[in-house]
């Protein structure tokens, strides 16, 4: 077990923010370690797969609600300011973040206006005000209502939080934008840096296992359990529950010692992922057109075509984005799958556990140019120049949203598990054959 103390400053410790010495199972491995007494400041991780396990903020109390707070009043700015302003033969757009909404939504895609909503303001949204609420209640002792279901939704929100990804595909897309165009950044654009910071800031401020205790806590309820065979540790909230519990007394979670067809849902998503990435780079993705012109590209003719024309940066990004990372992803979740079901491992359960980590976290970047494909296409919108989405923006949308399942459905621990039965069979059959 690595243990991580630090200093806290003085007058901000307090008492009630500590974690006291428990036994929990790893959620990423299933080994099983005995936590100390944590202080503010103190973090735990995994000594056999280096997982954080636990985590106690400086200042546990204050620090989420001051992130949410300005968190909240930032995007209050990014979403009622001027976001770019694009002007081509004397024809201005004024955009901002609702402006490109209603306009995706006038065109009929509204599917892509929904999902620019729901990455890019209303899962924030949501995520923001729930913890101002879970801590809100901590903070001041109130024991407000729903407080376990506002814990599972807040934690469970923050893997789909896209602002950091939309702004840097606002970037590529200025590469695009003003190789044909005068473009001019707004208020709204630099301070959606700072709220991209701040989201991320509030989200690894955020350690559920801390906050379920706490809540606990404060209703008089001890739920730190000790390790037995009768009961098990959720994976969610990481506290020991009687095994006869359907769903976890302490978070509200399912209770299971291994995800139930975290094989097989995590395959279908991922063969719905494969089917659908087919028709997403066959399929016209971007089509532009002008009163002399129409050119209609894939997202390898696109990247082909910018690459050509010399913009080598952006090539590379969308080839990144929209080919390499989706391919890979696809791959690694394969061989994952594979390796904890049927085959033998090809590689030792550690080095498939950063694949696994590595997999999960750079895939939610491939929307990087599904959203270049709607900041264009807000920004050239008249009959002097057009940007519309292909048939393919859905698939390739589609295909993001399903790896991100597999990922999400699949439990890593199935990994460790048949490593250890094939350690355990390979040690068995050395033993058996010193005794010969």
């Amino acid at each position: 077990m690595r243990f991580f103390p630090a200093r806290i400053g003085y007058g901000i410790r307090r008492d009630d923010a500590t974690l006291p010495a428990h036994t929990v199972d790893c959620p990423d491995c299933g080994s099983r370690m005995a936590v100390p007494r944590l202080e503010q400041g103190c973090e735990v991780h995994c000594p056999t797969c280096n997982h954080e396990i636990v985590q106690v903020e400086k200042r546990p109390y204050a620090a989420p609600l001051a992130y949410a707070t300005a968190s909240l009043i930032l995007m209050a700015f990014v979403y009622s300011m001027m976001f770019v302003t694009v002007e081509m033969l004397g024809v201005v757009s004024i955009l901002s973040l609702p402006e490109m909404m209603r306009l995706l939504i006038l065109q009929d895609f509204g599917f892509l206006a929904e999902v620019m909503f729901i990455l890019t303001f209303g899962t924030p949204l949501l995520y923001l005000l729930l913890c101002v609420y879970v801590y809100g209640a901590l903070a001041w002792r109130w024991r407000l209502p729903a407080l376990f279901w506002a814990t599972r939704v807040l934690v469970r929100l923050r893997h789909w939080i896209m602002v950091d990804v939309f702004f840097i595909a606002t970037l590529v897309a200025h590469i695009k934008l003003s190789s044909v165009a005068a473009v001019e950044f707004g208020p709204a654009f630099y301070l959606m840096f700072g709220l991209a910071l701040m989201l991320v800031r509030t989200s690894v401020s955020v350690p559920q296992h801390w906050v379920y205790y706490q809540i606990h806590r404060m209703r008089g309820q001890d739920v730190a359990q000790a390790a037995e065979p009768d009961k098990i540790c959720c994976s969610r909230c990481l506290y020991f529950r009687p095994q006869h519990e359907a769903e976890c007394g302490v978070c509200g979670a399912d209770l299971y010692r291994r995800r139930p067809n975290s094989l097989g849902i995590s395959a279908a998503f991922l063969a719905a992922a494969a089917i659908l990435y087919i028709p997403a780079n066959l399929l016209p993705i971007m089509i532009s057109s002008n009163p002399t012109t129409v050119e209609i590209n894939t997202i390898f003719n696109g990247i082909v075509y910018m690459w050509k024309e010399g913009d080598h940066l952006i090539a590379v990004i969308i080839f990144c984005a929209s080919i390499l990372i989706p391919i890979l992803k696809i791959i690694s979740m394969a061989v994952l799958i594979a390796c904890a079901s049927v085959c033998r491992p090809p590689m030792s359960a550690p080095k498939m556990a950063v694949m696994y980590r590595l997999t999960e976290a750079v895939g939610r970047w491939s929307m990087i140019d599904i959203f270049v494909i709607i900041i264009l296409m807000s920004a050239f919108h008249t009959n002097i120049a057009r940007v519309v989405p292909g048939e393919a923006a859905l698939y390739f949308c589609l295909v993001v949203l399903l790896t991100m399942f597999s990922a999400y459905f699949f439990d890593p621990r199935l990994i460790w598990d048949k490593w250890h039965n094939r350690a355990a069979i390979s040690d068995g059959r050395e033993h058996a054959h010193d005794e010969r």
